[in-house]
């Protein structure tokens, strides 16, 4: 009560001077001002409590908070821990409307921290890999020559790696003793056949049949055209060498063999590779996956031909992860004009995947990842801020996220200082529930305490 009559002395002294038009510094003293610090005077003796209608303002209490620590609050005048008056906090128009999770700030401040604000927009999402692979042989044009029957090779007609050879081009001459034993029993055979065929003895001319086909399928086993079967049934002569002919046309990227070499059945001779396709196999990151298919287009540049880029596809994703790099291999094919692609060289991959249709696209920095879950922070206007929860789907090109779930388009985004926002927004969730605890009980102290 003495506060009070000392206040009210004071202004009683210098109302006649506010009259006279006096100035304390540049300030004119008015008689208004006084009258406003009565009222709260009188408002504080009174015990003005949180619902009431603070007489300076007009404005529905809240509650009271400490300056230095929004989350102490009470529902009457008091001090706080640290010896501060508390100060009201008043409702807004309209506040009861509005959503927790809103936050106000004021417009001036918001440009002071440096607010910038995107829309969220539906557009095609794409995205720019690049990886870098290796030029590997086409494993479906590849074939094994070797020796289906064990002999001696007495001739060469490929005496070295790098040759290019044709479907059907000689490769070597083999000697082999089985094979000449072979030849003498189908035409020995086919000598019985003959004379079985003029006595007409028709059990034992089937039987000679039989041993005639036999005999002529063993050598097309063993590598003997039908050509040549052909040629030694007519001329009745035995061939004491075989000639082991090219599978298919393409380069000879592995010799085995020699002249005068003796080799076994089944022994490798030559590896024969088409060139004309190539393989490139290409490593990914794990969260490059979900953009690569089988099938995609596909592009790869080299060091050594400037500027130019090869069209190819993707063939196929491996199924399995390299545990160290946290990579995925790719087989990518493509066309060796020319023959420019050769095996072993380093490539550069690039593939920009697209996702079909339209997607809801926000920039990447407008995302606040706590680990645990997403936030935007979307821009209500007049100052208002609202966070929300998204989930994210596929990082595209030019740092942009698609939008699965919690966004319209056409909304306002923040893209920056939303952390400042965050801040503000978790300082509220804390005032708000520090209030509910405080007021929900229904009981006061009458300290402020």
């Amino acid at each position: 009560m003495n506060r009070f009559i000392m206040i009210a002395f004071i202004s009683i002294l210098i109302a006649p001077l506010g009259g006279l038009g006096l100035h304390v510094g540049n300030e004119p003293i008015r008689l208004h001002r006084t009258s406003l610090a009565i009222k709260e005077v009188f408002a504080a003796e009174k015990g003005y409590k949180a619902g009431m209608i603070h007489p300076k303002t007009g404005k529905k209490i809240k509650y009271w908070t400490a300056p230095m620590n929004p989350t102490f609050i009470r529902n009457e005048p008091g001090k706080s821990p640290m010896g501060m008056e508390l100060v009201p906090v008043f409702e807004e128009e309209g506040e009861e409307k509005v959503p927790a999770s809103v936050i106000r700030i004021d417009p001036v401040t918001v440009q002071n921290m440096g607010v910038r604000i995107a829309r969220v927009k539906r557009k095609p999402l794409v995205r720019n890999i690049r990886a870098y692979g290796t030029i590997a042989y086409d494993e479906r044009r590849m074939k094994v020559v070797s020796a289906w029957v064990g002999g001696r090779i007495d001739k060469l007609y490929v005496d070295f790696t790098g040759v290019e050879v044709k479907k059907g081009d000689p490769m070597v001459e083999l000697y082999s003793p089985a094979l000449v034993s072979t030849q003498q029993e189908l035409i020995l055979a086919l000598e019985t056949r003959g004379k079985l065929w003029t006595l007409g003895n028709q059990e034992a001319l089937k039987s000679a049949s039989h041993l005639v086909e036999a005999t002529k399928q063993r050598l097309l086993l063993w590598g003997i055209t039908k050509d040549q079967i052909d040629e030694i049934e007519r001329n009745r002569e035995v061939r004491t060498h075989m000639t082991i002919h090219a599978p298919i046309g393409g380069t000879v990227i592995d010799k085995k063999v020699f002249e005068g070499q003796y080799v076994k059945e089944g022994e490798r001779l030559y590896t024969i590779a088409d060139l004309s396709t190539v393989w490139v196999l290409a490593d990914v990151y794990e969260y490059e996956l979900p953009w690569v298919r089988n099938g995609m287009p596909a592009e790869m540049g080299l060091s050594y031909i400037p500027g130019k880029r090869f069209k190819g596809k993707v063939l196929y994703v491996y199924p399995y992860m390299d545990e160290k790099t946290r990579t995925a291999k790719l087989r990518l094919e493509f066309k060796n004009l020319r023959y420019r692609l050769k095996p072993g060289m380093y490539a550069n991959i690039y593939l920009n995947p697209r996702i079909p249709g339209n997607s809801l696209v926000i920039p990447q920095e407008a995302v606040i990842d706590s680990g645990v879950r997403k936030l935007v922070f979307v821009s209500l206007g007049n100052g208002k801020f609202q966070s929300r929860e998204v989930k994210i789907g596929l990082e595209g090109a030019e740092n942009e996220f698609q939008v699965l779930k919690g966004l319209r388009e056409g909304e306002e985004i923040v893209v920056s200082a939303q952390f400042m926002l965050d801040s503000e927004s978790r300082l509220q969730e804390a005032v708000l529930y520090t209030a509910k605890l405080r007021f929900g009980s229904g009981r006061n102290n009458g300290d402020g305490r």
